[in-house]
């Protein structure tokens, strides 16, 4: 037969069933400290359900946060608020679709192709062709006589240009590590969050476990008295 009875909350006189009955002799002292601060008179012995219960330990965690790093950034928000309604986080860690202009497309194309064995060993063969040119084709009388003047100019203009887009394209890398690392944080931060209510959980069961032992082991010793005031009789 299911059981349908219920209790009143401590706290908020409020009906709630059996199974979500929490004494205050099991909550922990820091979220006890809390309810005990809005309701003076709450004591061990009282009794309050778990929603009311998940509710203290929102806000025991927001003063946890608060106390550690300051004022809750938008980030500790959005954990606290996943946490609250009970949502994945991973779908705010996915990386979002990359939108780049065409300044971004060309840096980024520069950088791969400006740190590559094959600009390396193409230049080289460039810078080769020139020289041999130059020297023994045309004699050291061509375009571009030794000390190929025109040869630095050219690998000087390569070289100023060069490192202002690769430093565009690596700023553009940084600034996504970044937000990584943010969403690395986010889902750490709600992983040690978790973990401490799941501690509370396990400890309200063994509680509720323990008492519903003790209520079976009343029965079964009222049982044991009525047998043996049968055998008296």
């Amino acid at each position: 037969m299911k059981n349908n009875s219920t209790f009143k909350s401590a706290i908020s006189d409020i009906s709630f069933p059996e199974s979500d009955k929490i004494y205050g002799k099991s909550i922990h002292d820091p979220i006890l400290g809390l309810i005990i601060k809005d309701h003076p008179s709450f004591s061990d012995e009282d009794c309050i359900a778990v929603k009311e219960l998940n509710e203290y330990r929102q806000r025991y965690i927001s003063n946890y946060l608060s106390t550690e790093i300051g004022v809750l950034s938008d980030l500790e928000q959005s954990v606290l608020s996943s946490l609250k309604e009970d949502k994945s986080i991973v779908s705010i860690a996915e990386d979002e679709p990359e939108t780049r202009n065409l300044g971004q497309k060309v840096a980024d194309q520069v950088a791969d192709f400006g740190g590559s064995w094959t600009f390396i060993i193409s230049f080289m063969i460039f810078i080769i062709v020139w020289i041999g040119t130059n020297v023994y084709i045309l004699v050291n009388k061509g375009f571009d006589p030794y000390p190929f003047i025109l040869l630095n100019l050219i690998l000087s203009c390569i070289a100023a240009l060069q490192a202002p887009v690769i430093m565009m394209s690596q700023n553009r890398q940084e600034e996504k590590d970044r937000n990584r690392a943010k969403k690395d944080y986010m889902i750490n931060l709600k992983s040690e969050l978790e973990i401490r209510m799941i501690h509370d959980k396990i400890d309200h069961l063994i509680m509720h476990q323990q008492q519903e032992l003790i209520e079976i082991q009343k029965v079964q010793i009222e049982m044991m008295n009525d047998i043996l005031d049968k055998i008296k009789k």
